[in-house]
């Protein structure tokens, strides 16, 4: 449902790609890349929406888009990361945040929340405030319940999907970092192209970072493991290695593909997708012992 209590238009939620033949033990997931804003959001909020395209993962569904080619299904959300993150627990809210008392299972106290990025974000990526005023629970429980839970079933679907044709499933958590994440650079001076997350080591088997860091390196990229980015919600949720179920978070800094300033695509952007394509087919060509 929507902030006014009507059922929200499935278009708007979320897109699968799917392949015309499943070829690869894969599924790549874009929770940020959401562009499509509600009215009713846009209206009860205090910014414009130029100010919290901010937050998105501008054009990462593009960057991974050949997926469905190759035989993995893409999902990817339609709804922006300002409405509501889907890389976050159920309901991870901020109590500040509401005129009503939360009930006990809501997580307040999480690093995400003292941040003001929960499931419902305070701020978006500059800073700056989202809602001039405070919101109602139920309204939380709206958003979560017309679009958060339908994406998670739907993923846990399209996983649960995958293991049993392959007897496997690598589920791969697409996301962009905004070039200034922090002042980190390697050994050698350069800035991190990319940030790889396993939550240090419990969401994938060893050989999974393996074969995506070398193959990235390989290709000229700059890589860290699990820092500043371990993997979130998604990544820990999902990733189950002894269950077949191996989830592994990709960071890409947005300084590589696009203009952060005026949100546009650079002309590298195909090339990343290329090298993007290679990733995809590395990880699905993976043994299914990993």
């Amino acid at each position: 449902m929507d902030a006014h209590g009507s059922s929200p238009d499935p278009s708007r939620v979320f897109e699968i790609r799917r392949p015309e033949v499943a070829r690869l033990p894969l599924v790549l997931a874009s929770p940020h890349s959401g562009s499509v804003y509600p009215a009713e959001f846009l209206a009860a909020t205090r910014l414009t929406g130029e100010a919290m395209r901010k937050s998105e993962d501008c054009f990462v569904d593009e960057i991974f888009a050949a997926g469905p080619e190759l035989g993995a299904p893409l999902i990817r959300a339609l709804f922006p990361r300002a409405f509501l993150d889907l890389n976050r627990e159920a309901y991870e809210l901020d109590p500040d945040m509401f005129e009503d008392t939360l009930p006990p299972y809501v997580n307040t106290r999480s690093p995400r929340v003292a941040a003001g990025l929960g499931t419902i974000a305070r701020i978006v990526g500059t800073g700056e405030e989202i809602y001039p005023g405070k919101l109602r629970f139920a309204d939380a429980v709206r958003r979560i319940e017309g679009f958060y839970e339908p994406y998670h079933r739907t993923l846990r679907a399209l996983v649960d999907e995958t293991r049993t044709r392959f007897g496997h499933c690598v589920l791969v958590d697409c996301h962009s970092m905004p070039s200034g994440w922090s002042g980190e650079r390697t050994r050698d001076q350069r800035k991190v192209d990319m940030v790889l997350g396993d939550c240090f080591g419990t969401s994938c088997a060893p050989a999974v970072i393996e074969a995506a860091e070398r193959t990235l390196r390989d290709r000229g990229y700059t890589v860290n493991r699990n820092a500043p980015y371990a993997g979130g919600f998604t990544t820990r949720h999902y990733g189950r290695p002894r269950q077949g179920v191996h989830a592994l978070q990709i960071e890409i800094n947005r300084d590589l593909y696009m203009d952060e300033a005026r949100l546009e695509r650079r002309p590298f952007l195909t090339v990343l997708a290329g090298h993007m394509t290679h990733l995809i087919q590395v990880l699905g060509a993976l043994s299914p012992g990993v």
